[in-house]
C-alpha cells in the first residue's frame, strides 16, 4: 500500500511539474494546435458531408485589430481586465439560474475558455472543470491578461475548421486581422457562442442584433489598456 501511495505521489508531482513547464513554455511560444482542433479534424475525416478544413494562423496581438479584442471582451467577458480568472458574480447567477431551471450563461471567462481550449478537451464533468480552474489560475499568474487574450484570439474556434483571428479575418472578410473595423470585429464576436451555426459574413437578424449590442458595450468599455 505504501508503494502505491508513493507511486501516486510521484506521478502527481510529475504531472504538476509538467503542467508548470508547459504553461511557462506557452507563455513564450505560439500555440499552433489544440485538443479541440484535433477533435474537429477527426470529426471532419469521419464525416461524409464535410471536406477537411483547417485554417489556422498565429499573429501577435500587435497585429490584431484592437477593435477585435475589445469586441470579444464586450461580448464574452466584460470584467476580463479586472477579475483574477473567475467572474464570481456570473458564476453565482449561473448557479441560481441552473437551480431554477433557467438557461443562463455558465459564467465562463475568457481566461477559463483559454485554459480549456489550449490544455483540455470539451466537456462538463467535474474532473475537466477542476483542471480548467487549475490551468486558469496558472495562466493568470504566469501569463497575464495580454498574453491570455493573445492566445485566446489565436486559438478560438471561429467557424468550421477556422481558428483564430487571422484565419477568420482572411476567410470571412478577405483582409488581415489587423485591418478589421469595429463592425466586422463585432460580427466575429457575435458568432462566437456557436461559430459552426453562424457566420459573420452572412449574419442573421439575431446576429445583427448581437452585433448592435456588442457595439454598444464596446462604446461603454472604451479602450483596452493592459498593465505593463
Amino acid at each position: 500500500m505504501k508503494k502505491i501511495i508513493s507511486w501516486l505521489g510521484k506521478a502527481l508531482l510529475a504531472m504538476f511539474v509538467a503542467s508548470i513547464v508547459m504553461v511557462v513554455l506557452l507563455s513564450i511560444f505560439p500555440v499552433y494546435f489544440t485538443p479541440l482542433m484535433g477533435i474537429r479534424t477527426v470529426e471532419q475525416v469521419f464525416s461524409n458531408e464535410k471536406s477537411l478544413v483547417l485554417k489556422k494562423d498565429w499573429e501577435p496581438i500587435e497585429k490584431i485589430s484592437p477593435h477585435l479584442y475589445l469586441a470579444v471582451i464586450a461580448s464574452e467577458d466584460q470584467k476580463f481586465l479586472s477579475h483574477g480568472g473567475f467572474d464570481w458574480e456570473a458564476i453565482e447567477n449561473a448557479f441560481k439560474g441552473n437551480k431554477s431551471g433557467k438557461q443562463l450563461k455558465g459564467g465562463s471567462t475568457i481566461s477559463n475558455q483559454t485554459a480549456k481550449n489550449v490544455f483540455l478537451w470539451p466537456g462538463r464533468n467535474f474532473v475537466r472543470k477542476g483542471l480548467e480552474a487549475y490551468f486558469t489560475v496558472l495562466i493568470e499568474f504566469l501569463w497575464g491578461k495580454e498574453r491570455i487574450l493573445e492566445v485566446y484570439l489565436n486559438v478560438i474556434e471561429m467557424g468550421d475548421g477556422i481558428y483564430g483571428a487571422e484565419a477568420a479575418a482572411q476567410y470571412y472578410f478577405k483582409k488581415p486581422a489587423s485591418e478589421l473595423n469595429r463592425q466586422e470585429a463585432a460580427l466575429i464576436a457575435a458568432v462566437l457562442p456557436n461559430p459552426i451555426r453562424w457566420r459573420p459574413d452572412k449574419p442573421t437578424n439575431y446576429i445583427r442584433n448581437r452585433q448592435s449590442w456588442i457595439l454598444r458595450n464596446m462604446r461603454n468599455l472604451g479602450e483596452v489598456k493592459f498593465e505593463k
